[in-house]
């Protein structure tokens, strides 16, 4: 009870209510000319999330680095605890994953929009499964899923995008994103798997041609193959042709538009989404291109040739697809995007992992899971296995995660504002301490400054991390966890200067005395002290500890705090140290 309503008082810090919205209709979305909008002509700017990992799991979502394909993660589990066990993680996952309360929240805080990356083996049968061979089993898992999905969008005036994220046989070689497996055919290799395709896609619009809160079809995400020279374009990058994907992408447009005539369509280029030589001119009046923008710089050009496709062809243009970096990157990423009237899909919602608004707690006994599955050595225990699986499963339910609401404030405040606000409540009265890691909420330069705020190594050739720990918040400030005191976190690697900054309510004006506790393995460090853009103390010395992770606080006597809101900077002159936080003793 304690953990959902620190969720509800999550959704009053952003300032949004969450509301019981009744599905009124708005009219199906349609392209019109280089916008998206509604049956009132209205612009309709998406801003919404993937939901990856629900229906297909990555490996990398599950801190799983080796053979990351769905089917070779079950098969491993599989070994380890038995079908029947296995079968109960999955049953599990599917149920607590996303459920309504997930997209409630997603409303509250500001999004309008959901992209579901379908699995194909939820809805039919493999190819080589199937028991009359051309022929289609339905299966009615992945559609009562989606059934409930899409009434909860509806409760929420949301819209939902479907996308088959994992197509019959796989769309290509990164194996991982399509759950391929690749001693079998994969879908350009054979006709069966491209019918079975065709075939879903227009159950699929069959069943959903009269929904107004399906926004659209995404019919085939990230292709990735060299049809022309597959032995060296192994993701399709350099593709000149593409006449295969062209051909089936018209050929599932035929099928859909024999049952369904109002539903958006939307085409993803070759090389994950990026390549469309060869796919103009487009073939439906009805469409939207995508593409996906991972690690790279957010100026004009970064989206110069999807501009232009959008200019030449008189289509909408959407992200379907990024994410996976620093708060930095999303909320300059963001800015560019609604500048240029892009609407965009995140990627993911949750994982095991912490740069995303919902972060999967792990365990100790998965963990073990894990280590097997990347490095062998012994088996862990079979029942161990099993309660670490099923403990993981519990612990997709959003109100087991970690909730960030600096990812969030990220990409729905920052992008229209500059304004910094509290991380938490500080009230400075005798005694009261604020740690290090709890500076403002906002962007790089107002909130704190930092000099590696995100990651851009597909043009810098360099991966940096921005927060090179990876832990706490997704801002480039640096933080690690101490090992012996679980919940202690301190910022680290810090460099000269970098600053961070506070804003505080000081309930009594006095004078008080600043103990800061940091950690120096030299006497290299200096910091200064500002509040409200006034220097009270400069060049204070950082002592020397016994070393990097040994802190010790030392005094700053006598700084003047006026009554109410204060906003105080810490600001490295020269860099070297730990800070861990800050007591105030009058």
């Amino acid at each position: 009870m304690l953990q959902f309503q620190k969720r509800i008082q999550l959704v009053c810090f952003l300032g949004l209510t969450l509301l019981s919205f009744q599905s009124v209709a708005q009219g199906f979305l349609k392209a019109e000319g280089k916008k998206i909008v509604n049956a009132k002509g209205e612009n309709i700017l998406l801003r919404g999330f993937g939901l990856g990992g629900w229906m297909l799991q990555e490996g990398y979502m599950l801190k799983i680095n080796k053979d990351g394909q769905q089917h070779k993660i079950r098969e491993k589990l599989e070994d380890l605890m038995g079908t029947k066990q296995t079968q109960e993680f999955y049953d599990a996952w599917l149920n607590n994953h996303t459920r309504k309360i997930d997209i409630d929240s997603l409303k509250a805080w500001g999004f309008n929009s959901i992209r579901l990356p379908m699995h194909y083996n939820l809805y039919t049968l493999p190819v080589e499964k199937e028991p009359v061979a051309g022929k289609n089993t339905w299966l009615d898992r992945g559609f009562a899923l989606t059934d409930s999905l899409l009434a909860w969008c509806k409760a929420n005036k949301m819209y939902l995008i479907l996308d088959l994220h994992a197509t019959p046989g796989g769309q290509g070689n990164d194996t991982n994103i399509a759950d391929r497996d690749d001693s079998k055919p994969m879908l350009w290799e054979s006709e069966a798997n491209q019918q079975k395709t065709i075939a879903l896609w227009a159950k699929l619009a069959e069943r959903y041609k009269n929904e107004e809160w399906i926004g659209a079809y995404d019919i085939i995400n990230e292709p990735n193959y060299g049809f022309t020279n597959p032995a060296d374009d192994k993701n399709g990058t350099k593709e000149k042709v593409n006449a295969l994907l062209r051909k089936l992408m018209v050929d599932i447009t035929k099928a859909i538009r024999n049952v369904d005539e109002k539903h958006i369509l939307i085409i993803e280029g070759n090389g994950w989404g990026n390549n469309y030589n060869g796919i103009f001119p487009l073939w439906d009046k009805n469409m939207v291109l995508s593409f996906h923008k991972y690690w790279n710089y957010n100026d004009q050009a970064s989206i110069s040739n999807m501009i232009k496709a959008r200019d030449e062809q008189n289509v909408p243009v959407w992200l379907g697809e990024t994410g996976e970096n620093s708060n930095t990157w999303f909320t300059d990423a963001i800015s560019l995007l609604e500048r240029n009237n892009i609407g965009w899909a995140w990627w993911p919602l949750k994982k095991v992992g912490f740069n995303n608004p919902m972060e999967i707690r792990s365990n100790p006994n998965y963990n073990s899971v894990v280590n097997y599955i990347n490095n062998g050595g012994d088996k862990p225990k079979e029942s161990n296995v099993y309660s670490g699986l099923m403990e993981l499963a519990i612990y997709t339910k959003l109100e087991n995660t970690i909730i960030h609401k600096d990812v969030i404030d990220a990409m729905i405040r920052q992008p229209h504002s500059n304004e910094t606000k509290p991380f938490k409540a500080h009230n400075i009265k005798n005694g009261a301490i604020i740690y290090a890691v709890d500076y403002d909420l906002g962007k790089n330069n107002y909130a704190y400054f930092d000099l590696d705020t995100a990651d851009y190594h597909t043009v810098t050739n360099k991966r940096t991390a921005g927060n090179r720990g990876r832990i706490y918040r997704n801002d480039g400030v640096d933080i690690s966890k101490d090992s012996v005191l679980y919940e202690k976190y301190f910022v680290n690697s810090i460099e000269k200067g970098e600053w961070l900054q506070y804003t505080v309510n000081v309930l009594s004006k006095g004078n008080y005395t600043l103990k800061l506790n940091t950690a120096s393995a030299n006497n290299d460090g200096k910091l200064t002290i500002s509040i409200n853009g006034k220097t009270v103390a400069s060049g204070i010395q950082v002592p020397k500890t016994d070393g990097a992770k040994k802190f010790a606080t030392f005094d700053l006597p006598n700084i003047p705090l006026a009554a109410g809101k204060q906003v105080i900077r810490v600001i490295s002159d020269t860099g070297g140290y730990n800070f861990s936080y800050i007591q105030f003793v009058k």
